[in-house]
């Protein structure tokens, strides 16, 4: 081990090494995870495997995303630029050729500089025709079925088990409900993901598309294979906890009800937003905290939360016990990340999409050779900081496209991090972020200043008081002033994705091509 301890310090300084020597990476992705984990002191987080892969690493428990949506945080991680650099805001394939074909993903620039590259399961977005196939050697989809509506990443699509009634939650029931007597004419559809959880049997785990995911990385780690002497690179990528919380019904025994608080709705924290965004907000409010309050399910959607992120959490551990039993556990690099955060009821929010803490805080976890081992980093850092990162610890030429930092001296010194600012955005709306503030300016120039130090739950807009006008001008300058013009997308109809048997590719609709 000592031996390859300093093969891989050597490796962050000499980016010519040769690539037989070079780590291998473990890239995971997971899905809408905000910062509920066990080793983020969160304590009614259950997840002993994202724990113990904190143990043997670097944690950094101030990671952001960069996008409020999971297409733009997918595809800014994967590029390593900012969506306002791309003009992917929403659901915009960049790779499209009436977007940005020339940008090299992370899996791309890999497999050009002497990696096997090697994916399964979530890692963009998960819509049909997502998934920039140029970059890859190979990628699993769970289903057959899938590949031929453009390698669509549904994990609750054919042959996924259900729970015996769909739609199962009391939330999830009223809204359906409420549906069919808001338009008698048209059934509105049963499994409609949003604030929907409920228990499958325990016996069909092996049948949900997660677990067939990672039992074949799992494989994948477990044996050594023959890629023509080239280190590899494997993203893994798990649906989980996204909604629905369909999970077996042993993940939810892990969180008792008895056991579970309250979401807590801060006293009159809406009441010091300015007027749009308030207006949007309480319809927000209205719209599922009202409806899950007045249901008495608030307990019961974090419980659905908790359970899911249980789930996922066992599913990584599989991941990590065939690498370390496996012959490649003394050379691979890992990194786990999450795409977006997310609202379990604070300021009357469920799930993400809002510039504050709880949709862009995820978790983001490195280890491996010349990583330190049970370091916690609360210093802030991006998502965007993966791309760079990644390519210095395996010794391979920076990307000058990469706009984030590479941490990959911090992760060899964590106690030589320093605070910086760092982006979220939302097309032409951003919030700033440091360990002192959070600092948002939206698009119509309403803003918020928070003060983290005293007010981490941001309760306290303190925007408009004179006391801080030198911080709001400073931080106001920092906003992007320079936005790239929205891309093209199915939703903007202006693409459409053509599927041919197993392959897909993007059709501009305006020339016909």
């Amino acid at each position: 081990m000592r031996a390859v301890y300093f093969a891989c310090l050597l490796l962050m300084v000499a980016p010519a090494a040769n690539a037989a020597n070079r780590p291998n990476v473990l890239f995971i992705s997971v899905d809408d995870w905000n910062d509920w984990v066990g080793a983020y002191g969160i304590a009614h987080a259950k997840t002993p495997n994202l724990d113990r892969l904190a143990a043997r690493g670097v944690a950094f428990r101030y990671a952001h995303t960069s996008a409020v949506y999971c297409a733009p945080s997918r595809t800014s991680l994967m590029t390593g630029m900012n969506p306002h650099s791309t003009g992917c805001y929403y659901d915009e394939p960049h790779f499209a050729e009436a977007n940005h074909p020339a940008i090299k993903d992370l899996p791309m620039w890999f497999r050009e500089n002497g990696y096997n590259v090697t994916g399964g399961g979530k890692l963009y977005h998960h819509m049909p025709g997502f998934i920039d196939m140029r970059g890859w050697d190979d990628y699993f989809i769970w289903n057959q079925a899938n590949k031929q509506i453009g390698w669509h990443l549904n994990s609750w699509g054919d042959g996924a088990p259900l729970p015996a009634e769909v739609p199962t939650s009391k939330v999830a029931k009223y809204k359906y409900e409420l549906a069919k007597k808001q338009n008698p004419d048209k059934e509105p559809k049963r499994l409609n993901s949003h604030l929907e959880w409920g228990t499958l049997p325990d016996e069909v785990e092996e049948q949900m598309a997660d677990t067939i995911c990672t039992n074949w990385a799992a494989e994948f780690l477990s044996k050594e294979a023959d890629r023509d002497d080239k280190p590899f690179f494997l993203g893994f990528g798990l649906y989980a906890p996204h909604k629905p919380n369909f999970v077996p019904q042993k993940y939810f025994k892990m969180h008792p009800l008895a056991e579970i608080g309250q979401p807590v709705m801060h006293p009159g924290d809406l009441n010091d937003l300015p007027p749009l965004l308030k207006k949007r907000t309480m319809a927000r409010k209205n719209r599922d905290d009202g409806v899950i309050r007045k249901l008495k399910s608030g307990k019961k959607a974090v419980r659905g939360y908790l359970a899911a992120l249980s789930y996922a959490d066992a599913m990584v551990g599989r991941v990590l016990d065939a690498l370390e039993k496996g012959p490649y556990s003394d050379n691979t690099i890992i990194v786990l990340w999450s795409d977006n955060g997310y609202h379990l009821g604070e300021k009357g929010c469920w799930a993400k999409h809002t510039l504050w803490e709880r949709t862009s805080n995820v978790p983001f976890i490195w280890a491996g050779p010349g990583i330190a081992q049970g370091a916690t980093v609360d210093t802030t850092v991006s998502l965007l900081d993966t791309y760079p990162t990644l390519l210095e610890l395996c010794g391979l030429p920076a990307n000058p496209k990469n706009e984030g930092e590479s941490l990959a001296s911090v992760l060899k010194q964590p106690q030589s991090a320093t605070d910086r600012i760092v982006l979220q955005g939302n097309h032409d709306s951003f919030a700033l972020i440091n360990q002192k503030w959070r600092y948002t300016r939206y698009g119509n120039g309403e803003e918020e200043l928070y003060d983290i130090t005293t007010d981490p739950g941001e309760h306290n807009n303190l925007a408009q008081l004179p006391t801080h006008a030198g911080v709001i001008a400073e931080y106001r300058e920092r906003v992007p002033k320079k936005l790239a013009p929205q891309g093209h997308g199915p939703k903007t109809g202006t693409l459409r994705a053509q599927f041919e048997g197993e392959s897909f590719k993007w059709v501009d609709r305006r020339r016909g091509k």
